[in-house]
């Protein structure tokens, strides 16, 4: 039978199972397997993540550290991301991870967990699209730059104002339905896949000037001895370690098909599909994305790129774009800017897709009344049926957390390092509730069977080390310009939230609320339809 045909009654058991879990259906299910996929896969963006930390993967250990973290990390996200799918299709809402904590803490203890990571995935949420929103204003001042061959466009305030732009039209795209989203986010598949092959492609053949970089460069000792040294710190293995960061966010944002299963056909099965195959479909293009640009890498020194003059390897490490210097030495100026161009729109289709996934997450927290102001967040336009206010809230924080770049040319590194402690610790407490508290969990039609314990101790270990690295120096000496201010950030978020509960919230905030009795249910979902 069509798929078409199977459409109503996969509806109807969507629509029936969220009435189970105590919500109407007030966003609109028009998505498909392929939709939820791709949003997914659109957040994680190799173009986006890849190239956005290259030039912090080139200074903490170079090639070595990016392509060989690369496997690490991505082999560690796969175990993090199956463990994420299985209570996915148990609980296919778009709270996602906080409605999982409520359901499956032990005892009375629902309502801690479920505010604690509601608020780290709000908090992550927010931070990774500011993130990938900051690479890609950072791609558009590289294309203008290599343009109108004027380095001005690099210049920190011409990023901010960049981003800016960039959130306003994102914000503007997600005013105007989750079709509109998907058919973007189905486009960017393609484009990412057909746009990764073009420049390791490129790459590859074009350049006749110079050879490829050897497997020793790129894999051993003589790439990590170039590299090695260029943030100050001593210590090798620190070193590795810190720049594991290049791989671990761009690996962020797979939880956005948990967020959108309330718009998702056959959302069980659907949203666990969507975000174990935008993990794996991600990693092998990342490691052929990655490997092709460090082949490309310059050879001998000093060497003549854009009208600058590079004399070491550390010298491209600190070009405020090396990816894009690294297309105009392999390619020339007029291949590069084609270049920059495919990956800008990978970027910008990440950015979308990251917005759609905060607002959803925003409007649920909402819906249960754990957002200041909630009543506005949770408000769905009657003609797109989207929520619009939430869209904006996550648009506007992105901007607030991106703006300390003005005067610390650390802040992306901090920002990305938000982005993933916020986002893994909200993504493995459920996992680490699941696995303390079995009794609690009833599987749904996508399950683990006996490989789930290994999968989900791995990762929970994992995501506690990270957790951890990730708030440490990044650069030494530690100075005013240096500082990873990553602790402040996530203190001050976890600080608001602890305090709150405490004073207020833990009087009244009982985990996901019931939204009515299914006549109540239908109710709303009549006056949202007028």
């Amino acid at each position: 039978m069509p798929e078409g045909l199977d459409r109503p009654t996969e509806m109807l058991n969507d629509t029936e199972r969220l009435h189970q879990l105590g919500y109407a259906q007030e966003l609109n299910r028009s998505m498909s397997r392929f939709s939820n996929f791709a949003i997914s896969f659109t957040i994680i963006s190799i173009l986006s993540g890849c190239l956005t930390l290259y030039g912090f993967g080139l200074q903490h250990g170079g090639p070595p550290t990016m392509l060989w973290g690369w496997l690490i990390v991505g082999g560690l996200v796969l175990f993090a991301g199956l463990s994420m799918a299985e209570i996915c299709s148990a609980y296919p809402t778009a709270g996602g991870l906080y409605y999982w904590a409520a359901k499956l803490a032990p005892g009375k203890s629902g309502p801690i967990w479920s505010w604690f990571t509601g608020w780290f995935n709000l908090l992550g949420q927010v931070a990774v699209t500011a993130g990938i929103s900051f690479g890609t204003a950072f791609s558009v001042s590289a294309f203008m730059a290599i343009v109108t061959n004027q380095s001005y466009w690099l210049n920190r305030g011409y990023t901010i104002a960049i981003l800016a732009v960039l959130l306003l039209t994102q914000g503007l795209l997600n005013t105007f339905g989750i079709k509109l989203v998907a058919l973007l986010n189905n486009v960017s598949v393609w484009w990412h896949l057909v746009g990764v092959a073009v420049i390791v492609g490129l790459l590859f053949i074009a350049p006749s000037s110079h050879s490829h970089q050897s497997i020793s460069f790129l894999f051993g000792s003589a790439g990590w001895h170039d590299f090695t040294g260029l943030t100050g710190l001593s210590i090798p293995f620190y070193i590795f370690l810190v720049g594991l960061l290049n791989a671990q966010y761009t690996f962020t944002g797979y939880d956005a098909s948990a967020h959108v299963t309330e718009e998702t056909h056959n959302a069980a099965i659907s949203g666990p599909k969507g975000i174990v195959n935008s993990i794996w479909v991600s990693l092998i293009a990342g490691f052929i994305l990655l490997l092709g640009v460090s082949m490309a890498l310059p050879h001998a020194f000093p060497v003549m790129i854009g009208g600058v003059q590079y004399t070491n390897y550390a010298s491209i490490a600190v070009a405020t774009v090396p990816w894009a210097t690294i297309f105009e030495f392999a390619v020339g100026k007029v291949v590069a800017e084609l270049l920059i161009l495919i990956v800008i729109g990978a970027q910008f289709f990440c950015g979308v897709s990251s917005v759609t996934a905060n607002s959803r997450m925003i409007f649920a927290f909402s819906r249960d009344g754990a957002v200041p102001f909630s009543k506005y967040w949770h408000q769905i336009s009657k003609r797109s049926h989207v929520p619009v206010h939430s869209a904006w809230f996550g648009t506007v924080g992105a901007f607030i957390l991106a703006a300390p770049y003005l005067w610390s040319p650390v802040a992306y590194g901090a920002v990305t390092s938000i982005a993933v402690i916020g986002l893994y610790v909200a993504y493995l407490i459920p996992v680490f509730l699941r696995r303390i508290n079995g009794s609690a969990f009833t599987p749904g039609p996508w399950k683990l069977g006996k490989w789930g314990p290994f999968f989900g101790w791995t990762a929970i270990v994992w995501v506690v080390f990270i957790c951890i690295m990730f708030m440490l120096p990044q650069f030494w000496p530690v100075t005013a310009m240096s500082f990873n201010y990553t602790p402040v950030a996530v203190a001050a978020v976890v600080g608001f939230a602890g305090i709150w509960y405490a004073v207020s919230a833990r009087k009244w905030f009982k985990g996901p609320k019931v939204q009515g009795t299914p006549e109540e249910l239908a109710a709303i979902e009549r006056e949202l339809s007028i």
